[in-house]
């Protein structure tokens, strides 16, 4: 038997022209939108992927989002790093359940959550405060209470406390100033990951991981780039939009010794 749709649970509204709203259902609530108002009644009970009605009649496509679905439309104070990236992220840094995962610079939770949601356990260094609430808000939204997380407001340049992690993501402006720090605090073996805008900064952390004093090899970066396509009929055509460059990832291993 299907789940059904229960107060207390986000759902995603999908309006005819494709534009999607976020929101949490709550008993005898209503969303407002420039095609009518909707009740959160004639959601809660029902299955999802069916089409509701709005009081203008417009119909509306119901669904649980998807983690993309929720990192773009979530309530944010930083700019999160996009689905794209996630994915990639995972992969690159080999994410999976159980491991020990410091991420610097949390920003609106996106990674964090995705991280997560992979099985790790995440402790996370800030430096503010409002970034650190915004992240543990998001994160518990997404998947409730309980998740292996907790947020220090600290700056991970000044040294990290955590022994023995498998992984370290750094999502900040000059992660060759933790590369040392990260050295000790990453067992062997383990990855350093980093997910920079500019090249210039990426050159930075490239030259202070190389370094013959660092105990980092297998160093690789990389930017994603994803074009969707239009498909329709006999109309098939790269789509007139993408999304281009966001950020690189740059990655590598802990080496013993």
């Amino acid at each position: 038997m299907p789940r059904l749709l229960e107060a207390g649970e986000r759902v995603l509204l999908i309006d005819p022209k494709e534009r999607r709203y976020l929101l949490t259902l709550v008993a005898a609530a209503t969303f407002h939108t420039h095609a009518g108002v909707i009740a959160h009644d004639d959601i809660i009970g029902g299955d999802e992927g069916r089409t509701i009605l709005g009081s203008t009649g417009r119909k509306f496509l119901v669904l649980r989002p998807t983690l993309s679905d929720v990192v773009l439309k979530m309530p944010r104070g930083a700019q999160v790093i996009y689905p794209k990236d996630l994915g990639a992220i995972l992969i690159a840094a080999d994410i999976g359940p159980g491991q020990r995962v410091l991420e610097a610079g949390v920003g609106s939770g996106a990674l964090s959550m995705t991280v997560l949601r992979a099985g790790a356990d995440v402790v996370g260094y800030e430096l503010r405060e409002d970034f650190a609430q915004r992240a543990i808000a998001n994160v518990t939204a997404t998947l409730g209470p309980g998740s292996p997380y907790r947020v220090e407001i600290r700056d991970v340049t000044e040294g990290i406390d955590e022994i023995d992690l498998d992984r370290i993501l750094l999502d900040m402006p000059e992660p060759h100033k933790v590369v040392a720090a990260a050295s000790t605090a990453l067992r062997p073996g383990g990855i350093l990951l980093a997910y920079l805008p500019t090249i210039n900064q990426t050159a930075l952390l490239r030259q202070a991981l190389d370094d013959d004093d660092a105990p980092f090899g297998m160093s690789q970066t990389q930017e994603i780039i994803r074009r969707t396509w239009h498909v329709e009929a006999r109309s098939v055509r790269p789509d007139h939009r993408m999304v281009g460059h966001t950020g690189f990832l740059t990655t590598a291993r802990r080496l013993s010794g």
